[in-house]
């Protein structure tokens, strides 16, 4: 357990104390089998709040609580609060195989992978718990320990209630969501700063699209490793931020080291860090940036959770993301409030705000949980990305059993303008793109039945194309662009039933 008189207790807030009454009387009225998700932005103080539910549980229902965490800094955290309210705890880490004074405590702090590894050789590993309590509950792999506790009380904390992976929504796992202070809330209220932000328009041609539906690390280090880019964030920070405390954020590792290099050639007080330094060099660069006012901090997602450092007055996001809940974490880093700090200042260099909008714009969180492919469509586009040029990346592996660069070379952006200026339909473009996918799919089948699954592998593909070609034509509709996609699948399932039928025949 943490030892108490190295950490003092924060104090609950007006609107974190109604918050933390709201939540226990919801468990209260609805029983052990209901889930509650609550949503509040970072920096508004959910360690403080779950900490205090979990507290106040434990008088009232005399059983234990869990505490997930995906990082150990939020471990620690956790640790440190509850002890200081007088909560007897105990971190679960990777030296904990047993637990025979499990008895001494009330709440247990665990990480996600270590506690899976205990339940799966015990399922009582913990016994008597009556709430479990998930930090970043927007992360999927909170989902393999619930089937464990089952019979208890889930309550998820995030910041962003859309779930990490888009096929696995949270409302699958959570009865209802509940929604805090808004960001703008906030601010008015005096608990968070207000941002001024500063947008720089960046040509992502050349940014391609992952498996996680977010731009791949090797494409953004090829963009933003290069001199223009370098040239583009030293204008932007000298324009902005020159002297004031500045935390950049960058996709890859090749792009902050070359970031560091960049700002090290203008003698200026630059880090970088990433998840690869030891925890002895990683305190130690934190250290000094806590304690240099003029720090520049260049870094890799290391930083976006567990990181509280309230005196950073610049937040730089060098790079491009599709995701709103990355947006929301490298931005809540600069949002703490201090004396001496009543606003930040944001540096966008990757057409972020363009896709998202700014930080304090509302957002409405109940239609993200009930409806998030909706939400998602709404904010996050393939059209707008199709605005920047990002090229769509196939998956590893798709290269061993299809024509990759057959497919790579139809452009049917570029076959509709190049249709409609020599007078030719535009649908032409649709055709030769159906074609284009057919003549793979023939090549690389064994037989019809194999057909057919190339194409279910093609989907992906299909859509990023024809979401290309409805742009084209200015119609974009959901009701046409599901029209095209089924039409597009039945008659290419009916070129595989003829064509491939007969060449087996034959």
């Amino acid at each position: 357990m943490i030892d108490v008189d190295l950490y003092k207790a924060k104090k609950l807030y007006p609107f974190q104390e109604e918050t933390v009454n709201t939540i226990l009387d919801e468990l209260a009225s609805n029983g052990q089998d209901f889930n509650l998700l609550y949503q509040l932005p970072t920096g508004g103080g959910k360690t403080v709040i779950f900490s205090e539910i979990g507290k106040k549980y434990i008088e009232k229902w005399k059983k234990k609580v869990l505490i997930l965490t995906h990082r150990i800094e939020l471990s620690v955290q956790t640790s440190r609060q509850l002890s200081a309210i007088g909560v007897a705890n105990k971190i679960i880490n990777s030296e904990v195989k047993e637990l025979p004074d499990q008895d001494e405590y009330s709440c247990f702090i665990a990480m996600v992978e270590t506690l899976h590894n205990r339940l799966t050789d015990d399922h009582d590993f913990i016994k008597n718990v009556g709430l479990v309590i998930v930090d970043e509950a927007h992360y999927n792999s909170f989902r393999k320990i619930f089937q464990y506790y089952e019979d208890c009380n889930i309550l998820g904390v995030t910041a962003t209630p859309l779930s990490s992976n888009k096929s696995l929504p949270l409302k699958d796992n959570y009865n209802r969501l509940l929604v805090g202070e808004s960001i703008a809330g906030l601010i008015e209220k005096s608990y968070l700063s207000n941002a001024d932000t500063f947008s720089y328009d960046v040509n992502l041609h050349g940014l391609k699209i992952g498996t996680n539906g977010d731009f791949t690390i090797t494409s953004s280090d090829m963009l933003y490793s290069n001199y223009f880019m370098q040239e583009k964030l030293i204008f932007a920070y000298e324009e902005v931020a020159l002297g004031k405390k500045t935390l950049i954020f960058n996709a890859g590792i090749e792009t902050s080291i070359r970031v560091k290099e960049s700002f090290e050639k203008l003698d200026y007080n630059i880090k970088h860090l990433d998840s690869t330094f030891s925890d002895k060099d990683r305190k130690e660069i934190l250290k000094w940036f806590k304690e240099t006012p003029d720090a520049i901090l260049t870094s890799v997602g290391i930083l976006t959770t567990g990181f509280d450092e309230p005196t950073v007055k610049t937040i730089i996001i060098n790079r491009a993301t599709r995701s709103l809940t990355l947006y929301h974490q490298m931005i809540g880093r600069g949002s703490r409030k201090l004396p001496d700090k009543s606003n930040f200042h944001i540096i966008d260099l990757g057409n972020n705000v363009r896709r998202f909008g700014l930080w304090q714009d509302y957002i409405n969180w109940q239609d993200a949980f009930k409806f998030p492919d909706r939400f998602l469509e709404s904010r996050v586009s393939e059209l707008e990305d199709m605005e920047f040029e990002a090229n769509y990346q196939f998956p590893k592996g798709y290269d061993k059993f299809m024509d990759i660069e057959k497919l790579e070379s139809f452009n049917i952006k570029e076959r509709y303008h190049e249709c409609i200026d020599n007078g030719i339909k535009g649908k032409r473009a649709v055709e030769e793109s159906m074609e284009n996918h057919f003549d793979v799919i023939l090549e690389s089948a064994k037989d019809m039945e194999h057909g057919f699954e190339i194409l279910e592998f093609l989907q992906d593909h299909i859509e990023y194309r024809l979401k290309h070609y409805t742009k084209c034509i200015s119609k974009s509709t959901d009701n046409y662009f599901k029209f095209l996609l089924e039409t597009y699948n039945r008659q290419l399932s009916q070129k595989i039933r003829v064509n491939i039928d007969e060449s087996e025949l034959n």
